[in-house]
């Protein structure tokens, strides 16, 4: 029927279209699933993401949520959400999608209270200002109940971590 009033090249612009269609369809179901990468694409190109994760992850437990969604997915955030998973402040992370719509999930961690494992979670070094210690400088955060994520030459530890091997580096976060 269409082959009388379209020609070969107004067909193969249609098709085009449709394939094009298809991926902004993609698009639109995974921003209806996931409604938190709807604020995150395309703004806010400079901020800062980890302080962005750390304010998600505050605001996640504040509201007894219990699970997040980290975006845009960068492999430091990852193993830093890993690392509180080997120290029990969350229960599970994993990442999900593929190349542009790459994101982290993150399970929280409660006990049978509804109290959060993670009380505060606090930026140290910012963007503007990188806070470096050395093995010796640093310190137990709330009498040892809490703990510092400390990016060395040998990968991202925690405070007590980078003392038993001597390391110093710069102090991500802090969290008890």
């Amino acid at each position: 029927m269409l082959e009388g009033v379209l020609n070969v090249d107004e067909r193969e612009g249609i098709s085009e279209n449709l394939v094009y269609a298809e991926s902004v369809s993609e698009k639109w179901q995974i921003k209806g699933k996931y409604p938190e990468l709807k604020k995150a694409v395309g703004k806010h190109k400079n901020m800062d993401t980890i302080a962005d994760m750390i304010t998600s992850i505050n605001n996640a437990q504040a509201v007894c949520k219990k699970q997040i969604v980290v975006f845009p997915y960068s492999n430091f955030k990852f193993n830093i959400l890993q690392l509180l998973k080997d120290e029990g402040f969350i229960i599970d992370v994993q990442k999900k999608g593929r190349l542009a719509t790459r994101r982290i999930i993150v399970d929280l961690k409660y006990d049978e209270n509804e109290k959060p494992a993670i009380s505060k979670m606090r930026l140290v070094s910012k963007q503007g200002q990188r806070i470096y210690s050395r093995a010796t400088e640093l310190k137990s955060i709330k009498s040892g109940y809490g703990i510092s994520i400390i990016s060395t030459s040998k990968g991202l530890v925690t405070n007590k971590e980078a003392r038993k091997q001597k390391l110093g580096g710069e102090v991500i976060c802090q969290l008890w």
